[in-house]
C-alpha cells in the first residue's frame, strides 16, 4: 500500500515532517526505455511506441507536480540515437514540437517552467523553435522545473565542462588552485540545480546509458521491467514510496 502524501497545498497545522514531504525527492531523474519493444510486441513500428510514450510523459508530470517534487529531468534524445534509422530520429524529433502544442497549456496550468540540457544548436530548426519557444513561454513559472534531456550525452558534456575550464584557466579566469568539485559542476548543463536524489530506468535495462554520470554520484536508483508506454501515475508513486524508505548515508554511517 503506498503511503499518501498531501497533493498541492499542506494543511497550515502540518510541519514539514508530518506531512512527509522532507521525504519526497526534490529532483527526480527518468530514463524512459522500452518505447521500441514496446511496439514490437504489439506488432506496431517503432514509432508507436514512442508516441504512447510521450503521453505517459504528461501523467509523470502530474505526479510530480502533486508530490511538489522540484526537478523532474527526462532522458528524451541521447548522443547515440543519432545512430538509429532515419525515419526514427525525423520522429523522435518531432516529438517535441506535438508533445509541447498538445501539453504545453496544462503545463502551464500546473505551472511548470520547462528547460532542457544537451546540445540543441544540430537539432533541426523546427525541434529548436518549439523548445525554445517553450522554455520562453514558461519562463516565469516557479513550479516544478521539467528537464527536456535533449541530443545529451554525459560524457560530452564532461569533456566540454573540461575544454571551457582549461579555457578559463588559460585566459586567467580561473585559477587552478580554485577548482574542487563545487566549481566543476557550475560548467555543468545543470548548472544551479541540486543532483538527483533519484533515478528511475524503465522496460528492465539496468545502466546509466550516459545520462547525468557526474549528478548521479549518490542518487538512488530504482528500476522496472515495464515498458515506457504501460508506465503509469501509480508506478511512478510506487517508485516515490520506495524512495522513502531509503536511507541515504552519502558514505556515513
Amino acid at each position: 500500500m503506498l503511503m499518501k502524501l498531501p497533493f498541492f497545498k499542506k494543511k497550515n497545522s502540518e510541519t514539514k515532517e508530518e506531512s512527509g514531504l522532507d521525504m519526497t525527492p526534490k529532483h527526480v531523474a527518468i530514463i524512459m526505455d522500452g518505447n521500441g519493444r514496446w511496439a514490437k510486441n504489439r506488432g506496431l513500428p517503432r514509432i508507436a511506441g514512442h508516441k504512447e510514450g510521450m503521453d505517459v510523459v504528461s501523467d509523470v508530470v502530474k505526479v510530480a507536480v502533486s508530490f511538489h517534487i522540484e526537478i523532474l529531468t527526462l532522458y528524451a534524445f541521447s548522443t547515440e540515437n543519432w545512430k538509429r534509422p532515419d525515419t526514427e530520429v525525423d520522429y523522435l524529433l518531432r516529438l517535441p514540437k506535438e508533445f509541447l502544442h498538445i501539453y504545453l497549456p496544462e503545463l502551464m496550468e500546473n505551472n511548470v517552467r520547462i528547460e532542457t540540457i544537451g546540445d540543441l544548436e544540430v537539432l533541426p530548426e523546427h525541434t529548436k523553435e518549439a523548445v525554445y519557444y517553450a522554455k520562453e513561454k514558461t519562463k516565469n513559472n516557479d513550479g516544478l522545473l521539467l528537464n527536456f534531456a535533449l541530443n545529451y550525452g554525459s560524457r560530452f558534456e564532461i569533456m566540454e565542462a573540461i575544454r571551457q575550464i582549461v579555457t578559463d584557466i588559460d585566459t586567467a579566469k580561473m585559477d587552478l588552485d580554485s577548482l574542487d568539485e563545487k566549481t566543476f559542476t557550475k560548467y555543468l548543463y545543470t548548472k544551479g540545480q541540486p543532483d538527483p536524489d533519484l533515478l528511475i530506468r524503465t522496460s528492465g535495462e539496468q545502466r546509466l546509458s550516459n545520462f547525468l554520470l557526474w549528478q548521479a554520484a549518490y542518487s538512488e536508483f530504482w528500476f522496472t521491467d515495464v515498458l515506457w508506454p504501460d508506465f503509469s501515475a501509480e508506478i511512478f508513486k510506487e517508485a516515490l514510496h520506495d524512495y522513502q524508505q531509503r536511507k541515504r548515508r552519502y558514505g556515513g554511517v
